[in-house]
């Protein structure tokens, strides 16, 4: 009998090991939580101005360009944007940095809606735009663009 008793204490014991054991090891990833937060997201277009096409371009940024912006702000697509001018530049820096900040990454059909905007808004169509684009390669050069997503600390 003391046989079984000592069996039984035993297998309690080690059921109770076990589940501390699985408990300790568990405990951890479920009482940590992230310290941040996915926030909006923020795209940057580095400009290099063609030289004597400053104030042409800053024309066209300020008529155009602020126009869109404003629009897609008031569709929601948009929640704010900027002009930053790079001081002190280097040889290949660019001019000017332009930012936008969106909500959240856009779908497709988000794009798509918002280049239709963009169309109605300076009435032209996809061919007509790109050939409008490519005609502000007198003004300024493309250096690339960047998305960001910011992270809020908790």
């Amino acid at each position: 009998m003391k046989w079984r008793e000592t069996m039984k204490s035993m297998k309690k014991m080690m059921i109770g090991t076990a589940m501390m054991v699985a408990a300790a090891l568990t405990a951890p990833a479920m009482a940590q939580e992230s310290s941040y937060k996915y926030g909006s997201v923020w795209e940057t277009s580095r400009i290099k101005i063609m030289p004597g096409q400053f104030e042409n371009y800053m024309d066209w940024l300020s008529k155009n360009w602020k126009r869109n912006q404003e629009a897609l702000k008031a569709d929601g697509m948009v929640i704010d944007y900027h002009v930053l001018a790079v001081n002190d530049r280097r040889q290949d820096e660019p001019h000017l940095i332009l930012i936008i900040e969106y909500k959240d990454y856009m779908t497709t059909a988000q794009l798509e809606a918002m280049q239709k905007r963009v169309n109605a808004l300076m009435a032209q169509d996809n061919r007509s735009g790109s050939t409008a684009n490519a005609a502000r390669g007198a003004m300024r050069e493309q250096m690339g663009s960047t998305q960001y997503q910011e992270l809020i600390l908790k």
